[in-house]
């Protein structure tokens, strides 16, 4: 592992965002970044600042590091804290509404 970043607390539910995270995941930096903006999800930018996060974090590492040669290592996305929310519905009744989010998780690592 050469690099590592943590978005916490990402609005949207993580079977969701492991769509986005799937399609990356043992991908070239160029390549995810590539799939991420063509990428019609929502998510799919919240996952890419976490992405371009973790190459900050490479080349802050290392000044010497090529960023054309990194990859996907390690990516998945663990379940944060719900929002329990109540709506109101039909002859008297109350609707719960969870508002889910996320934590994403991605590691990078040099290619050989």
């Amino acid at each position: 592992m050469i690099a590592r970043a943590v978005g916490k607390y990402i609005k949207g539910s993580p079977q969701k965002m492991r769509i986005v995270i799937n399609a990356i995941r043992g991908k070239s930096v160029n390549d995810a970044l590539a799939i991420l903006q063509t990428s019609p999800k929502v998510y799919a930018k919240r996952v890419e600042k976490v992405l371009r996060s973790a190459i900050a974090n490479a080349e802050n590492k290392n000044e010497a590091i090529d960023v054309d040669s990194l990859y996907i290592s390690r990516a998945f996305v663990d379940k944060g804290p719900m929002l329990k929310r109540i709506r109101a519905a039909a002859m008297g009744r109350a609707v719960r509404i969870l508002k889910r989010y996320s934590h994403v998780t991605i590691e990078l690592d040099v290619k050989e």
